[in-house]
């Protein structure tokens, strides 16, 4: 395999072995490898599309800043200037390997007879583990109490305007 399409933050990338390239930031610790979404591989014949069965493999070099970009803003006749910046987040990488199905270390037989048992209580726990701290980090607030009624005032009465007349013509 000379080439892969690789994708890594909503972005594609061509890579081949070796290379090394600068991606917006990743989560991944330095010095740790990971293994991105392959959308095609080609070079040796024709391309596939999707491999199910190839792996890219990646290695994250560092965190770093990218140059310095000035934004600038300026209107004529009023005096209105404005300037700002930005330094992207980046991450460097490096392309270990583009090749077949996943590395995986040689397992005694003894222990491959165990293997699906042990598989599925880890997959079960992983499971647990991820469903936890998403409950507990955030529990859902109590709905707020509505408010309480407001009782209708009584229609205020409407003045005697016959004993009022009387009593002025009294005074």
């Amino acid at each position: 395999m000379s080439y892969a399409i690789i994708s890594l933050g909503g972005k594609q990338y061509r890579v081949s072995e070796g290379q090394r390239l600068l991606v917006d930031r990743l989560t991944t610790e330095d010095g740790k490898t990971f293994t991105p979404d392959v959308l095609l591989v080609g070079g040796d014949g024709a391309p596939a599309l999707a491999p199910k069965d190839v792996t890219v493999t990646v290695k994250v070099l560092g965190q770093q800043r990218g140059p310095k970009i000035r934004i600038g803003k300026y209107k004529k006749r009023t005096g209105y200037k404005r300037h700002t910046g930005f330094r992207s987040a980046l991450t460097q990488i490096e392309i270990e390997s583009i090749g077949g199905a996943k590395k995986v270390a040689a397992k005694p037989k003894a222990e491959a007879a165990a293997t699906p048992e042990a598989e599925a209580e880890v997959v079960e726990a992983v499971v647990e583990a991820e469903a936890t701290p998403k409950a507990a980090a955030k529990p859902k607030a109590a709905p707020k109490p509505r408010a309480a009624a407001k009782p209708k005032e009584e229609p205020a009465a409407e003045p005697d305007v016959a004993a009022e007349t009387v009593k002025e013509e009294e005074s």
